[in-house]
């Protein structure tokens, strides 16, 4: 039985996160468990959490979960906005729930580049390096 969508196609949030993220060289989007989840060939970022032992709320369904470097991690999480997402938080995933206060799209962006550089191939690194993304082609 495949998951109920946990998200709207409209979602202002979603479709912000989704601008940021597939700006990444190879980055993709499908429906995983109900939720849209950025990837090339490993998850770097998706839309929408719980924690656990609330798996019914939707007080974190506009979130972006992104894979912050280690040594980040525990500083982000001691800011309200962040949370140890179910599933994810053991593996050092963290959320940042949209709904905790305005986002900050220029934070947003270096949390998923951040995730992106954990994730993502040293090939597809490179190519942001070399001015592919949102960060290096603004500029």
């Amino acid at each position: 039985m495949p998951h109920p969508l946990r998200f709207t196609d409209d979602d202002p949030y979603l479709n912000r996160l989704r601008g940021i993220a597939l700006s990444f060289p190879d980055a993709a989007e499908r429906v995983s468990h109900g939720r849209p989840i950025f990837f090339t060939q490993r998850t770097f970022a998706l839309f929408g959490a719980m924690v656990k032992g609330d798996h019914q709320s939707d007080v974190w369904s506009q979130s972006v979960v992104i894979q912050p470097d280690p040594e980040e991690r525990d500083v982000l999480l001691s800011d309200e906005r962040f949370f140890s997402p179910a599933y994810y938080g053991p593996h050092g995933w963290i959320g940042l729930n949209f709904r905790a206060a305005e986002p900050d799209w220029d934070e947003v962006t270096e949390l998923v580049d951040m995730s992106y550089r954990n994730t993502a191939l040293k090939r597809q690194v490179r190519l942001l390096d070399n001015g592919a993304g949102p960060l290096r082609s603004e500029g």
